[in-house]
């Protein structure tokens, strides 16, 4: 087998990535206005200079139970990806059927959607986020088995099938549009990430605490993106994986400033859906 290119040796860019500092204390934001005088995000983040390095080159060798991310070449049908009805009619068949392919599962459920675009954000559409960048992973070791649990029964589902089997949550994010010009995805690969890397934060919501991975910055990540991703193209991540014998289990990402983007490059606009991926009996087999 032909050797991986290293980080050194392929087409790269330099850019600042957001870690915890190390020291910080647990990071806490705040998803609604906060009680009087606690802010919206504590603990203390610093911004790393990394290279990320070109992904193209490699795609065919990157794979979702190795690295945690993988490329995948498919159109879509969708024609309005604002109208949530028309997202879920056709757009999560879509994408359950790309990862079923993709993992080989007995079942695939999309249960969830995020819009994101800076420019539609701030200028106050409340069904459209900003890209996040700070370095972060969506679900950790507590809040993806009670996600998992949580979205089975809102299936129909026993959530008791968990037991004994293998799930996973794996999001497919997809430019919309137009390919990406500014603010790229860039992806850590799952193997270059130590245990004491990963922080968890709390994301506070008026009815709940949920639980996210942050990141402790260490030189020896290999951080890698997709130039110009088009709307013809979707990545797989993998944010949560119960099987502990092997597979990637988390992957470190994080929207960038890309220092090559032109000086008017167009807004990023994409959508990420969550899905929750079922490898064992009693969860209707695939035909």
């Amino acid at each position: 087998m032909t050797a991986e290119p290293s980080i050194a040796h392929r087409p790269r860019v330099v850019a600042r990535l957001n870690y915890v500092a190390h020291g910080s204390e647990r990071p806490v934001r705040y998803n609604f206005p906060p009680p009087a005088g606690v802010p919206v995000q504590s603990g203390v983040f610093v911004a790393e200079p990394v290279p990320i390095a070109d992904a193209r080159l490699i795609a065919g060798r990157l794979d979702l139970d190795r690295q945690g991310f993988e490329l995948l070449s498919r159109p879509t049908a969708v024609t309005d990806f604002d109208d949530p009805a028309h997202v879920r009619a056709v757009y999560y068949p879509e994408v359950e059927a790309e990862v079923w392919a993709a993992t080989g599962a007995e079942r695939v459920i999309a249960f969830d959607h995020n819009l994101r675009s800076r420019a539609r954000a701030r200028n106050g559409e409340a069904a459209v986020k900003e890209p996040v960048t700070r370095v972060h992973n969506d679900f950790t070791a507590v809040s993806g088995p009670a996600r998992a649990a949580a979205e089975l029964a809102a299936a129909g589902i026993d959530p008791a099938v968990l037991e004994g089997q293998r799930f996973a949550l794996v999001n497919l994010w997809r430019p919309i549009r137009a390919p990406v010009e500014e603010a790229p995805l860039a992806f850590c690969d799952a193997g270059s990430i130590a245990a004491e890397d990963f922080v968890t934060a709390d994301l506070v919501y008026p009815d709940r605490v949920g639980e996210i991975y942050l990141f402790r910055h260490r030189p020896e990540h290999r951080w890698h993106y997709f130039p110009r991703l088009a709307p013809d193209e979707a990545l797989l991540i993998k944010c949560y994986d119960s099987a502990t014998d092997g597979p990637a289990r988390f992957t470190a990402h994080s929207a960038f400033e890309d220092p090559t983007s032109p000086a008017d490059a167009r807004p990023r606009e994409s959508i990420e859906v969550r899905t929750l991926v079922l490898y064992g009996p009693g969860t209707q087999p695939r035909a």
